[in-house]
């Protein structure tokens, strides 16, 4: 058997839960391609994990007076829940407390580049608050950026995508007592960059990046690429296992980097090839010290980069009114990853409105299920509920048969990992609902003609053949309905993304559609 193909989704950190951005980026559009890949019948291995030891994740805990792995632990319960709920399937989600050998794993990892001279020492300026006594890295300095001037915390400006080290962050204060931070002489543990630059800038070059991407790594190279700090002076976290830094953890950027590798599978063969979903503030994890971690052992991995821009909450409404899960009690996950699918942040910051996911619900009522309730109920009157004895057929049935089979090869372009656009794939969805329910409306007056008995029959066959198709054509997009229009159908779930799919249930097959929406509710 062939090796897999490697998708993976952001590691997000367990300090909240997860809101429709989340959804909008990375993990939606991946579960879309693995879906459509599997139904390719192409092996493939989708991961990700929850990043327990982020700064965040202390910092929140030290905000609400509690034990970091007690924020951990509930935020990743509320976050696998999202998840499932959303219909977004992994194999793997790796968590960092609970999987075995993962702590040991990814110290070995580490001990092993030091051992190499890949990790290296170096004394640099950190910030430090006086009245907390303690050492400010990654989320608990906040300042602004050196780079762009954005607001940043101190390890990864979520703007640029550019790493700080803290030290150099402007005006940095301590973001939980907000007291001016002073800057400190710290000795950690490093990864100079610049000795990867020839294999990087080769890597990048082969990896076709996105443009916005493309110009950050190219920037990078330009400035000359940077030492990153992967040991931080901290108490939460995975311990630093090299001698002389007894209270020092392990970066969390670093770890998210190793989380990939391990939830992949360590002693695995390496797949075919890798494509990487992330926010653009997360790329440079991605983009840059994934693939140096890799290139330090000596490993070249094909990979791709799925880059979406952030998506944030419309002006006056308040983000605690977007959390994925309620949207997902009140909307379901049909209507949700629908829209969040069309409103995917592109090339541009999207503004998450209420009104565009009403919307969406409301393309799916009145066009998707008033179609196909139309269809139930005519083959329940004229058929007694029993799929007709015809083949497909109908006026307008050979230019709407064409119509789709053009439509299914630019829906498999969208869905594929080449050219992959999932918002093209849900218009091209839309504009097949669209030709089946005005072929439908054309055609029930078929029944009205005194002359000619059953000559209806045979465009029920028809757009019972679409419905069929659609199971398929639209799973990747809409799991949940298109498995309840396959149960309803008497259809085999999952089928390839092909014309091979546009056929009607067996003549006489009974069907038995639900009693609610088919897709969403």
């Amino acid at each position: 058997m062939s090796t897999p193909v490697w998708i993976t989704a952001t590691p997000p950190a367990t300090r909240g839960e997860l809101h429709i951005g989340h959804l909008a980026g990375p993990y939606v559009a991946a579960d879309v391609l693995t879906r459509y890949l599997r139904a390719e019948g192409e092996p493939v291995r989708f991961t990700t994990g929850t990043a327990d030891h982020a700064s965040s994740v202390e910092l929140r805990a030290r905000q609400l007076g509690r034990k970091p792995e007690e924020v951990a632990e509930g935020y990743r319960a509320a976050i696998a829940a999202d998840w499932l709920r959303s219909g977004v399937e992994f194999d793997h989600i790796v968590r960092p407390r609970r999987d075995k050998g993962y702590g040991r794993w990814v110290r070995e990892l580490f001990a092993k580049l030091y051992a190499e001279g890949v990790i290296v020492p170096r004394t640099r300026l950190l910030p430090y608050c006086e009245p907390c006594e303690r050492w400010l890295h990654g989320s608990h300095a906040t300042g602004a950026c050196p780079h762009c001037g954005a607001a940043s915390d101190g390890g990864m400006c979520h703007e640029c995508a550019r790493p700080n080290d803290g030290g150099d962050l402007i005006g940095a204060r301590c973001a939980l007592c907000d007291t001016p931070a002073v800057a400190r002489r710290c000795r950690r543990l490093y990864i100079p960059l610049e000795p990867f630059r020839e294999t990087l800038a080769d890597y990048w070059a082969a990896a076709g990046l996105p443009p916005r991407l493309a110009a950050l790594c190219e920037s990078l190279v330009e400035d000359g690429l940077p030492d990153i700090a992967v040991g931080q002076p901290a108490r939460w976290g995975l311990a630093v296992p090299v001698e002389g830094f007894p209270e020092h953890r392990i970066d969390g950027c670093f770890e998210a980097a190793a989380m990939h590798l391990f939830g992949y599978g360590a002693a695995e063969p390496l797949p075919a090839r890798a494509i990487h979903f992330c926010g653009f503030g997360h790329s440079f994890c991605h983009a840059v010290l994934l693939p140096v971690l890799l290139l330090a052992q000596g490993v070249k991995l094909p990979q791709d980069f799925n880059v979406n821009e952030s998506f944030v909450i419309e002006e006056g409404v308040r983000e605690g009114n977007a959390w994925a899960l309620d949207l997902l009690t009140e909307y379901g996950s049909d209507t949700l990853r629908r829209h969040v699918l069309q409103a995917r942040p592109l090339g541009r910051r999207t503004v998450f409105r209420r009104d565009r996911l009403a919307a969406a619900r409301r393309e799916l009522d009145e066009n998707w299920n008033s179609w196909l309730s139309r269809l139930f109920a005519a083959v329940r009157e004229e058929c007694d509920g029993l799929a007709p004895q015809a083949l497909p057929g109908g006026t307008g049935w050979e230019v709407l048969e064409r119509r789709l089979h053009r439509a299914v090869d630019d829906l498999r372009e969208a869905y594929g990992p080449d050219a992959f656009d999932p918002r093209r794939a849900v218009a091209v969805l839309d504009e097949m609902v669209r030709s089946a329910a005005d072929f439908g409306h054309v055609n029930a007056h078929e029944r009205c003609r005194p002359t000619t008995a059953c000559r209806h029959l045979p465009a029920l066959a028809a757009q019972l053949a679409v419905a069929s198709a659609l199971t398929a054509w639209a799973r990747p997009v809409m799991p949940e309905g298109a498995d309840r229009l396959a149960a309803a159908l008497r259809v085999e779930p999952g089928r390839p993304v092909d014309w091979h799919a546009l056929i009607p249930p067996l003549p006489g097959t009974r069907l038995a559609p639900p009693s609610g929406p088919v897709f969403g509710f």
